[in-house]
């Protein structure tokens, strides 16, 4: 079977770290003008439009036999994943406008993301060894394809006509000086950067520190899909019962993945690592199922109920982590070693938590300028707003 020739000139480990991160730095520029369009002609064009993108990049990576191609390639998924991954969020948050159901539906998108995110390496290592590297790329495409023709089935782009007097969306630079979409934006990243930083130098340290078998490195993340899942459950039937607490979900969330961080270290096999690693998931799962519906709620009751920009806002606090990962984890461990790496990440999980006390009276909050005060108060004006009225009585 086709495999990638060995890399020739240059260091290869800086070669890789900025593939991994071009991604994430292209998504991170697209973001602020994904979120723009999408609150201008609405979810379902600018999510096909990323499968697309998406499937195009993943098919270059199947037949690519250089470096620059692969380049090209990752680099085209963080353009396609600005659009597909924003949509995506932002579909979700207008189709469920109560809680819990919203809760509930961005929980489940979460456990997804989490599936995709923590099975891939097992399932791109295995194909890769039995069936070539073209093998991996290709299912993926395959799936990307057959969620576009999922999309064009459920809700098709121009489908409906709601979408011609769609209200116009608070613009994203109003969005993000708002102190409390701040907040939470800032959560995200902070609890994303161990995930982010521990991905591309985990597997050094652990060949070095343990001799850990290729295996065990290949299998490292993969139990951590099972406490995530369980976080998001545990967070969206909490949200539920006590939806005024959901500020206090994350905040344990960044208590429970900074001592986790700090506990990576301490590790000497692979049974011992994995438990700092599920803790590290388990937290990502409160802060992230937690604070993406306070999201969708702070737009609800401060600005305009159009959810593109600020999904795209939650969209660069990843990619801001997922951008310095593979490009400042490793410089760290180079000049102060992975303990302190890990220190410093758990200490700045540790010392955010308390930030999101300013999060504890979001949920009195009354809507003020929004859409669905206009729609509630003042009646239905025209076409989007009466369909709108009617989704809301059903």
């Amino acid at each position: 079977p086709a495999r990638y020739p060995p890399a020739s000139g240059g260091n290869e480990d800086v070669q890789i770290g900025v593939l991994f991160a071009s991604k994430a730095i292209l998504q991170l520029l697209v973001n602020p003008l994904s979120g723009t369009l999408i609150d201008r002609v609405g979810y379902e064009a600018p999510l096909l439009a990323g499968l697309a993108v998406l499937f195009l990049s993943t098919t270059t990576f199947a037949f690519a036999e250089n470096y620059a191609t692969l380049f090209a390639a990752r680099s085209l998924q963080g353009l396609g994943s600005a659009f597909a991954d924003t949509a995506g969020i932002a579909l979700i948050a207008d189709r469920y406008a109560e809680e819990p159901a919203r809760s509930r539906a961005l929980g489940t998108a979460l456990a997804c993301i989490s599936f995709g995110s923590l099975a891939a390496p097992p399932f791109g290592g295995v194909l890769y060894e039995f069936a070539g590297k073209r093998v991996p790329f290709l299912v993926l495409a395959c799936v990307c394809l057959l969620d576009g023709l999922l999309l064009l089935v459920l809700a098709p782009p121009g489908g409906t006509g709601a979408r011609a007097n769609m209200p116009v969306g608070t613009p994203i630079h109003r969005l993000m000086i708002d102190p409390y979409i701040a907040v939470v934006a800032g959560a995200l990243a902070t609890c994303n950067i161990p995930l982010a930083f521990l991905e591309p130098t985990i597997a050094n340290w652990m060949k070095d520190s343990m001799g850990a078998s290729e295996w065990e490195v290949g299998l490292t993340w993969l139990p951590a899909f099972f406490p995530h899942v369980l976080g998001v459950y545990v967070t969206v039937r909490l949200a539920a019962a006590y939806p005024h607490l959901q500020w206090f979900y994350g905040a344990l969330g960044m208590a429970i993945i900074g001592a986790s961080s700090c506990l990576v270290p301490a590790c000497r096999n692979f049974g011992q690592v994995i438990i700092p690693l599920c803790g590290i998931c388990f937290g990502i799962a409160l802060v992230d199922t937690a604070l993406l519906p306070t999201l969708a709620f702070l737009v609800d009751v401060r600005h305009v109920s159009v959810y593109g920009s600020v999904y795209a806002i939650a969209d660069i606090s990843y990619s801001v982590a997922y951008a310095l990962g593979p490009i400042v984890a490793g410089q760290i461990v180079h000049t102060m070693g992975f303990a302190q790496l890990n220190l410093g990440m758990g200490l700045a999980n540790v010392l955010y938590a308390p930030v999101l006390l300013l999060l504890k009276n979001v949920c009195q909050m009354k809507p003020s300028h929004s859409e669905r005060n206009i729609l509630l108060e003042e009646g239905p004006k025209g076409l989007y707003d009466t369909i709108k009225m009617e989704e809301r009585k059903g």
